[in-house]
C-alpha cells in the first residue's frame, strides 16, 4: 500500500490514503468545518482517487453521505472521446 507523508511538529507520520480520505470526508461532513477548509481538501481528496479506486476501496466501501458520494462519483467520471 502506497503511504502519505505528513508534517507533524514532533514526528513524521505516515498515512495511508484510505487514513487520509477518511479524515478528510469526516473533516468535510462536520458542519462545524468552515466552508475554505473545506474547499482546501477538495485537491487532496481528488489527488486520492486513484490509489483508493486501485486499491478497490469503492467496490468494497460505499460512501454514505449523498452529496459527498455523488461529487465523488461525478469526480471519478472518466471521460471518453
Amino acid at each position: 500500500m502506497s503511504t502519505i507523508f505528513a508534517k507533524a511538529p514532533s514526528a513524521d507520520i505516515r498515512v495511508t490514503p484510505l487514513e487520509a480520505f477518511v479524515a478528510c470526508a469526516h473533516q468535510m461532513l462536520d458542519p462545524t468545518t468552515p466552508e475554505t477548509a473545506r474547499r482546501a481538501m477538495e485537491p487532496r481528496l481528488l489527488a486520492l482517487l486513484p490509489a483508493l479506486r486501485a486499491l478497490g476501496v469503492f467496490e468494497l466501501f460505499e460512501v454514505r453521505d449523498p452529496a459527498l458520494r455523488a461529487w465523488l462519483e461525478d469526480e471519478m467520471i472518466v471521460p471518453t472521446g
